[in-house]
C-alpha cells in the first residue's frame, strides 16, 4: 500500500495528469519524455528541456517530463500519444517486470514509441524483448570514434520524415555496431571511420500497432542545436505519433 502511495505521489510530481483541454485550436501531440538518468558523459538534465523545447517550439506538441522510469508501470502512460525514451539504467536496476509489460502493451496496442541516444544501451537484461521494440541495441561490441564531424546522408527522400532535407553536417558521436536483425526502415546514415561502415542513425519499424522511432543523435545540446538534426527529432516524434508530418 506504501509502495502504491508513493507511486501515484510520483506520478502527481511529474505534473503528468491532463487536468483540461487548454485553449482553443488543434488538439497537441501529447508527449512523455521518461528521464533521470544516464552514463556520465551524457547530461540527461540538460538534453531533455532541449528535446522539449524542440518539440514545443513546433507548436504541435503538449510536452511532460518524468524522472522516474517507474512510471512506465501505471496506467498513466495510456494518456500520451507518443513516449520518448532518453533513459540508461546506468548503475541502477533494470525496469520492473510490470513496467517491461506494460511498456511493451502500450506499444503493442498502438502507442508510440522514440528511442533516444544512449536509451539504445538500456536494459541489457532485456534484450530478448527491447531488442525487437526499439529495432537496434547499443550492446557489447557496439561503439563509436572521437566524437566530431562527419556528413549525415539521406537514405530514404521521399519518407515523411525526411522529405525536402538535403545531406548535411554536424558534429555529435556517430554510434555502430548496434545489435539486433528486426527488418528496419534507414532514413539516415553516416560513413563511420570507426567501423569502417555506412551506419543507421535514424530509422522506423512497426512493433505491434505502434510506431517507433530511434534517432541516434544528441550527444549533447551543442549536437542538438543542429538544424537538421532538430528537424528529424521533432518530424520523427510527429511521425511516430500520427503517422504523417504536416510539413
Amino acid at each position: 500500500m506504501r509502495r502504491r502511495t508513493l507511486f501515484v505521489m510520483a506520478v502527481l510530481a511529474c505534473g503528468l495528469i491532463f487536468l483540461g483541454a487548454g485553449s482553443a485550436g488543434p488538439a497537441k501531440i501529447k508527449v512523455l519524455i521518461v528521464t533521470g538518468c544516464d552514463v556520465g558523459a551524457h547530461k540527461w538534465y540538460e538534453t531533455t528541456p532541449e528535446l522539449k523545447a524542440i518539440l514545443v517550439e513546433t507548436g504541435r506538441f503538449d510536452v511532460r517530463v518524468c524522472e522516474d522510469p517507474g512510471i512506465l508501470e501505471s496506467k498513466a502512460i495510456g494518456d500520451y500519444d507518443l513516449l520518448v525514451l532518453n533513459y540508461m539504467n546506468a548503475g541502477r536496476p533494470s525496469l520492473t517486470d510490470e513496467a517491461k509489460k506494460n511498456l511493451l502493451k502500450a506499444v503493442d496496442h498502438g502507442k508510440a514509441l522514440l528511442c533516444f541516444h544512449f536509451s539504445t544501451a538500456a536494459f541489457s537484461d532485456w534484450d530478448k524483448e527491447y531488442i525487437p521494440l526499439i529495432g537496434r541495441a547499443w550492446r557489447g561490441g557496439s561503439g563509436h570514434g572521437p566524437r566530431g564531424k562527419f556528413m549525415v546522408h539521406i537514405e530514404d527522400k521521399d519518407h515523411p520524415i525526411t522529405k525536402g532535407l538535403e545531406d548535411f553536417e554536424t558534429d555529435d558521436e556517430l554510434y555502430a555496431k548496434l545489435v539486433g536483425d528486426k527488418s528496419i526502415q534507414v532514413l539516415v546514415s553516416a560513413k563511420s571511420e570507426w567501423s569502417g561502415r555506412v551506419e543507421p542513425l535514424a530509422f522506423t519499424h512497426t512493433y505491434g500497432k505502434g510506431r517507433v522511432y530511434t534517432y541516434l543523435f544528441g550527444h549533447d545540446v551543442q549536437a542538438l542545436k543542429v538544424p537538421g538534426v532538430r528537424k528529424l527529432f521533432a518530424r520523427g516524434a510527429e511521425w511516430a505519433a500520427t503517422g504523417g508530418v504536416k510539413d
